[in-house]
């Protein structure tokens, strides 16, 4: 019964990840947290668990939602590249940031930020700016404080980087096919860096690499992949709007009972 449940998460995580280029940790790593709190994990590690297999499943989501949006040609590929250099040191720094904090205050910060992500998706709180993108330096910038937050969250990064590609006038199909990019070095210097910093844990439970559960990571994996590419066809055919909307009650919810 556990597997059907990474099953149906990892089919979930990859519409989501290819409809809004989010990476679906907002939604992995909840249900994880309750998945394991239900299996009885300890409380010191469970959330770290939960947030360092969110970010290992990304890995596999974001390559199917790489290439439907590559098919299409609507990632920036300049833009990934100078993000991707902040990402992977921001992603590093970030693992090490949310290994140092209890479990109970990382789950109430997870709550905190789906909750405002979610009033922002909500209300279209998007202001844009006249300036464009920013240059190299400005993109490096924004790829560490985007992989920071994202490594913390156990998150692709969508829900930071579609709106700051967004505000600095990019189309909304291609900030989320950037972002889908993006999600794939964010989860992988995440993945590596939460395997390193919880590989001698003492409390981590059996099948574990580090804090990455691995029957979790498998059964979210083999669905993930598949329903990432349906989800990014319907982001180039279905207007967004009620779909985004949606989506915030959702995290709203997810992020109300973390809180709770």
């Amino acid at each position: 019964m556990e597997f059907v449940l990474y099953l149906v998460l990892g089919a979930c995580a990859g519409v989501l990840a290819g409809l809004f280029g989010v990476g679906g940790g907002l939604i992995i790593v909840p249900a994880l947290v309750f998945s394991f709190t239900a299996h009885g994990f300890s409380p010191d590690v469970l959330t770290q668990m939960a947030v360092g297999t969110s970010l290992a499943t990304i890995i596999f989501t974001s390559i199917n939602s790489i290439r439907e949006h590559h098919r299409r040609g609507a990632v920036l590929w300049p833009v990934f590249a100078w993000m991707t250099v902040g990402i992977l040191v921001g992603g590093a720094l970030g693992a090490l940031t949310a290994s140092k904090i209890q479990g109970p205050v990382l789950q109430k910060i997870i709550g905190s930020f789906a909750i405002l992500v979610s009033i922002q998706m909500a209300l279209g709180l998007q202001p844009r700016s006249e300036r464009g993108l920013p240059g190299r330096f400005g993109l490096g910038v924004a790829g560490g404080v985007v992989g920071w937050a994202s490594a913390i969250f156990g998150i692709g990064g969508g829900s930071l980087t579609v709106p700051f590609l967004s505000w600095r006038g990019v189309s909304m199909q291609q900030a989320v096919a950037t972002s889908s990019a993006c999600g794939l070095p964010i989860a992988i210097a995440g993945a590596i860096s939460f395997i390193v910093v919880g590989w001698h844990n003492e409390k981590l439970p059996e099948m574990s690499l580090g804090f990455v559960y691995l029957p979790a990571l498998v059964g979210i994996a083999v669905t993930s992949m598949f329903f990432a590419r349906i989800g990014a066809r319907l982001a180039h055919r279905l207007p967004a709007k009620v779909l985004k909307r949606l989506f915030a009650l959702l995290l709203f919810s997810v992020g109300l009972s973390f809180l709770i």
